[in-house]
Protein backbone atom coordinates (compact mmCIF):
# COMPACT_ATOMS: atom_id res chain seq x y z
CA UNK A 1 0.00 0.00 0.00
CA UNK A 2 1.15 3.54 -1.00
CA UNK A 3 0.77 6.23 2.00
CA UNK A 4 1.15 9.75 0.14
CA UNK A 5 1.51 12.73 2.38
CA UNK A 6 -0.57 15.30 1.34
CA UNK A 7 2.16 18.68 0.16
CA UNK A 8 0.76 22.31 0.19
CA UNK A 9 -1.03 23.56 -3.14
CA UNK A 10 1.46 25.99 -5.18
CA UNK A 11 -1.36 28.54 -5.86
CA UNK A 12 -0.60 31.06 -8.65
CA UNK A 13 -2.31 34.32 -8.54
CA UNK A 14 -4.83 34.86 -11.22
CA UNK A 15 -4.63 38.08 -13.18
CA UNK A 16 -6.47 40.88 -11.39
CA UNK A 17 -9.54 41.26 -13.75
CA UNK A 18 -9.41 45.47 -12.84
CA UNK A 19 -6.26 45.51 -15.19
CA UNK A 20 -7.18 45.65 -18.34
CA UNK A 21 -9.98 48.21 -17.22
CA UNK A 22 -7.60 50.26 -15.80
CA UNK A 23 -5.91 50.16 -18.99
CA UNK A 24 -8.81 51.34 -20.87
CA UNK A 25 -9.59 53.86 -18.29
CA UNK A 26 -6.12 54.84 -18.85
CA UNK A 27 -6.00 55.29 -22.57
CA UNK A 28 -9.81 57.37 -21.96
CA UNK A 29 -7.97 59.43 -19.54
CA UNK A 30 -5.69 59.98 -22.11
CA UNK A 31 -8.18 60.96 -24.93
CA UNK A 32 -9.60 63.68 -21.92
CA UNK A 33 -6.10 64.64 -21.71
CA UNK A 34 -5.64 65.44 -25.27
CA UNK A 35 -8.83 66.81 -26.01
CA UNK A 36 -8.64 69.54 -23.44
CA UNK A 37 -4.76 70.34 -24.27
CA UNK A 38 -5.87 71.12 -27.83
CA UNK A 39 -8.56 73.43 -26.24
CA UNK A 40 -5.85 75.30 -24.00
CA UNK A 41 -3.61 75.15 -26.76
CA UNK A 42 -6.33 76.86 -29.49
CA UNK A 43 -7.89 79.11 -26.35
CA UNK A 44 -4.67 79.92 -24.81
CA UNK A 45 -5.40 79.45 -22.13
CA UNK A 46 -3.19 79.47 -18.95
CA UNK A 47 -3.85 76.12 -17.41
CA UNK A 48 -5.02 72.91 -17.86
CA UNK A 49 -7.59 72.99 -15.18
CA UNK A 50 -9.09 76.42 -17.10
CA UNK A 51 -9.35 74.73 -20.40
CA UNK A 52 -10.90 71.20 -18.53
CA UNK A 53 -13.63 73.74 -16.64
CA UNK A 54 -14.28 75.59 -20.11
CA UNK A 55 -14.65 72.20 -22.19
CA UNK A 56 -17.12 70.64 -19.51
CA UNK A 57 -18.96 73.96 -19.11
CA UNK A 58 -19.25 74.26 -23.45
CA UNK A 59 -19.77 70.68 -24.26
CA UNK A 60 -22.42 70.35 -21.68
CA UNK A 61 -24.31 73.57 -22.94
CA UNK A 62 -23.79 71.83 -26.71
CA UNK A 63 -25.38 67.93 -25.16
CA UNK A 64 -28.91 69.58 -24.99
CA UNK A 65 -28.91 70.74 -28.41
CA UNK A 66 -27.40 67.72 -30.32
CA UNK A 67 -30.28 64.85 -30.34
CA UNK A 68 -30.85 61.91 -32.54
CA UNK A 69 -28.10 59.36 -34.06
CA UNK A 70 -25.86 62.59 -34.34
CA UNK A 71 -25.86 62.93 -30.41
CA UNK A 72 -25.22 59.51 -30.08
CA UNK A 73 -22.42 59.45 -32.73
CA UNK A 74 -20.93 62.69 -31.38
CA UNK A 75 -21.04 61.41 -27.44
CA UNK A 76 -19.21 57.80 -28.53
CA UNK A 77 -16.53 59.87 -31.24
CA UNK A 78 -15.46 61.60 -28.23
CA UNK A 79 -13.36 60.34 -25.48
CA UNK A 80 -15.03 58.70 -22.36
CA UNK A 81 -15.46 61.86 -20.47
CA UNK A 82 -16.14 64.17 -22.85
CA UNK A 83 -19.11 61.73 -24.45
CA UNK A 84 -20.45 61.36 -20.90
CA UNK A 85 -20.66 65.11 -20.49
CA UNK A 86 -22.64 65.24 -23.64
CA UNK A 87 -24.66 61.92 -23.17
CA UNK A 88 -26.18 63.30 -19.56
CA UNK A 89 -27.50 66.41 -20.70
CA UNK A 90 -31.65 66.55 -21.07
CA UNK A 91 -32.59 68.01 -24.35
CA UNK A 92 -33.58 71.42 -25.08
CA UNK A 93 -36.72 72.00 -25.50
CA UNK A 94 -36.34 74.52 -27.90
CA UNK A 95 -33.17 75.49 -29.76
CA UNK A 96 -30.94 78.29 -29.19
CA UNK A 97 -29.72 80.71 -32.05
CA UNK A 98 -25.78 80.90 -31.98
CA UNK A 99 -26.30 84.33 -30.30
CA UNK A 100 -28.63 82.81 -27.25
CA UNK A 101 -26.00 79.55 -26.84
CA UNK A 102 -23.11 81.75 -26.30
CA UNK A 103 -25.11 83.62 -24.04
CA UNK A 104 -25.85 80.77 -22.11
CA UNK A 105 -22.60 79.78 -21.48
CA UNK A 106 -21.88 82.91 -20.69
CA UNK A 107 -24.27 83.09 -18.10
CA UNK A 108 -22.74 79.47 -16.72
CA UNK A 109 -18.67 81.23 -16.61
CA UNK A 110 -18.06 83.36 -13.63
CA UNK A 111 -16.74 86.54 -14.82
CA UNK A 112 -17.73 85.80 -18.06
CA UNK A 113 -18.86 88.42 -21.15
CA UNK A 114 -20.91 87.36 -24.50
CA UNK A 115 -17.31 88.11 -25.82
CA UNK A 116 -15.31 85.85 -23.69
CA UNK A 117 -17.98 83.20 -24.17
CA UNK A 118 -17.93 83.58 -27.81
CA UNK A 119 -13.99 82.81 -27.52
CA UNK A 120 -14.49 79.75 -25.25
CA UNK A 121 -17.12 78.31 -27.26
CA UNK A 122 -15.24 78.55 -30.68
CA UNK A 123 -11.92 77.21 -29.07
CA UNK A 124 -14.09 74.11 -27.96
CA UNK A 125 -16.48 73.57 -30.89
CA UNK A 126 -13.44 74.24 -33.38
CA UNK A 127 -11.22 71.34 -31.13
CA UNK A 128 -14.84 69.22 -31.41
CA UNK A 129 -14.79 69.69 -35.11
CA UNK A 130 -11.30 68.95 -35.87
CA UNK A 131 -11.37 65.85 -33.16
CA UNK A 132 -15.14 64.24 -34.82
CA UNK A 133 -14.20 65.00 -38.69
CA UNK A 134 -15.78 66.71 -41.36
CA UNK A 135 -19.05 64.12 -41.98
CA UNK A 136 -20.25 64.26 -38.19
CA UNK A 137 -19.25 67.75 -38.00
CA UNK A 138 -21.68 68.46 -41.40
CA UNK A 139 -24.36 66.52 -39.57
CA UNK A 140 -24.20 68.72 -36.36
CA UNK A 141 -24.26 72.02 -38.22
CA UNK A 142 -27.58 70.95 -39.98
CA UNK A 143 -29.71 70.30 -36.93
CA UNK A 144 -28.38 73.48 -35.32
CA UNK A 145 -29.95 76.75 -36.16
CA UNK A 146 -27.90 78.95 -38.38
CA UNK A 147 -24.78 80.61 -36.72
CA UNK A 148 -22.89 77.54 -35.52
CA UNK A 149 -20.74 77.37 -38.12
CA UNK A 150 -18.72 80.06 -37.34
CA UNK A 151 -18.33 78.68 -33.77
CA UNK A 152 -17.06 75.47 -35.28
CA UNK A 153 -14.43 77.36 -37.24
CA UNK A 154 -16.39 76.76 -40.27
CA UNK A 155 -17.25 79.42 -42.81
CA UNK A 156 -21.00 80.32 -42.77
CA UNK A 157 -21.90 80.22 -46.00
CA UNK A 158 -25.43 80.91 -46.88
CA UNK A 159 -27.43 80.24 -50.04
CA UNK A 160 -28.28 83.25 -52.23
CA UNK A 161 -31.52 84.16 -53.10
Amino acid sequence: MTVTTPQPRATVPAPSPSLRPRAHEAAQDTGWLELTDAVREAGQYTTRAEAERVTRIVLSALGGHVTGDERVELAQSLPREAGRVIASQIPATHPLTAREFVESVATRIEGSTPATARWDVSSVLSVLSDHIGESLTNRLLAQLPPGYALLFGRADLAPTA
